[in-house]
């Protein structure tokens, strides 16, 4: 082999080689990874050995996001989850009615050996705002009235009659009461509920009317003013009927005060309702809701706003239940932090314990008051309760839910942690 022979042969060899490596660098590009920049003790996150185990993290000097927000947890046990089960339909006058509206349930109590609940009743379809709103029905809870009934066993229940009506023709509750929470107080027992006055037009401003009684069977004594309004604060951009036309917003509860829940609480007694925002936004994918508290001496007010709401970013009805000396709060359907249960340790400042599985959950849920929420059991006011489906646009029903507390994940006839071969649910009763 001549001498030029074997440098062309040299020469396309040492080509092919920059070639292959070359291509070798282009098929694996070499990760760039940013190391955490700021001190760990700096960032105050929990970095023993134990938590970082918990959480799988084996270097802490390359922590994303997620694995700080996770050292940023407090340890919680799993006493808040829950899994709810498919609800079921009630019996008795509670069953679906055709061409009936019943909806909104309160919490239940039990008086005289029977369950009693509050509920929201109308009648007719729903025609929306398209139509003649002097005359029509422009939502399911519009032109109501608030109905009680009793079970002996809550499954099977009786409707005993109206409670509480709508106002005479310029009062403040003339168009509709509806979507009512019972507390009882000292051997009384007060209602407490939406109000619309006419006509319900798209800008209507909802205010929370009050009802007294010493029997749970009434008669009731209404409030002749509301006990709750909304912040006067916000401006409507022109005359025309849509609710995102605004000049000001105002406080998060400057267009409605709906879902009002009354819970005595350390000798005051705290109204927790539900705001909506003139100019509400979507925000999270899900409408921009949150909660308010109001606080009175007495039960019949006056009941002064909080000066720390909103007390959630979160959230759509009302359900509160007092528990580990704090009020608990489940957060549904709307905002950054829905499908939660969260507590308080003052009634005002919330934090999340734990998530709910949703597929199942109910919404505007009527609490079992009857049921105890000791330290180690928080949500067992859920072992079962009411709450309602809408049947169709026109009519909607009470039904029945449960559920069971969920502490941990096992494969079907795998033990649980505690040698148990199946998650304990609690029966209906």
């Amino acid at each position: 082999m001549n001498l030029n022979y074997k440098c062309i042969v040299y020469f396309l060899s040492l080509v092919l080689l920059i070639a292959c490596s070359n291509q070798a660098e282009i098929k694996t590009p070499k990760v760039e990874e940013t190391k955490t920049k700021e001190n760990i003790n700096d960032l105050g996150l929990d970095v023993s050995q134990e938590k970082l185990d918990r959480f799988g993290i084996t270097d802490k000097d390359h922590l994303s996001a997620a694995s700080k927000r996770a050292l940023q947890w407090e340890y919680v046990e799993n006493d808040w989850y829950r899994v709810f089960n498919a609800m079921k339909p009630l019996k008795g006058d509670l069953a679906h009615e055709e061409g009936v509206v019943r909806r909104d349930p309160s919490a239940m109590i039990k008086e005289n050996g029977k369950y009693y609940v509050w509920y929201s009743k109308s009648v007719g379809k729903t025609d929306g705002f398209g139509g003649d709103i002097e005359n029509d029905k422009v939502f399911p809870w519009d032109r109501c009235d608030i109905w009680f009934a009793t079970s002996e066993d809550g499954w099977t229940w009786k409707e005993e009659g109206m409670a509480v009506p709508r106002g005479k023709k310029g009062a403040y509750d003339d168009r509709s009461v509806f979507t009512v929470e019972i507390m009882k107080h000292e051997d009384m027992y007060y209602l407490c509920y939406q109000t619309v006055k006419s006509p319900y037009n798209v800008r209507v401003k909802n205010q929370v009317g009050l009802a007294w009684s010493t029997s749970p069977n009434g008669p009731w004594t209404k409030s002749e003013t509301p006990i709750l309004s909304p912040a006067d604060n916000g401006v409507w951009k022109g005359t025309e009927q849509n609710r995102f036309l605004v000049e000001k917003k105002g406080d998060f509860d400057s267009h409605k005060v709906h879902d009002p829940c009354i819970i005595p609480y350390k000798g005051k007694f705290y109204l927790y309702y539900k705001g909506e925002q003139m100019g509400e936004e979507i925000l999270f994918g899900g409408r921009q809701i949150r909660h308010g508290v109001a606080i009175a001496d007495n039960p019949k007010g006056p009941y002064i706003k909080s000066k720390y709401n909103p007390i959630s970013n979160s959230g759509h009805e009302i359900c509160v239940w007092p528990t580990k000396g704090g009020i608990a709060s489940l957060i549904t359907t709307d905002g950054p932090e829905r499908n939660t249960i969260q507590w308080s340790p003052d009634g005002i400042n919330f934090e999340i314990k734990g998530a709910v599985k949703g597929a199942n959950m109910p919404h505007a849920i009527g609490l079992n008051r009857t049921l105890n929420t000791p330290d180690d059991n928080p949500t067992q006011i859920f072992d079962w309760g009411l709450s309602h489906v809408y049947n169709n646009w026109h009519e909607q029903s009470i039904m029945r839910f449960d559920s069971y507390r969920k502490t941990s994940h096992v494969a079907k006839g795998a033990k649980k942690p505690d040698g148990k071969k199946k998650e304990t649910t609690q029966k209906d009763n």
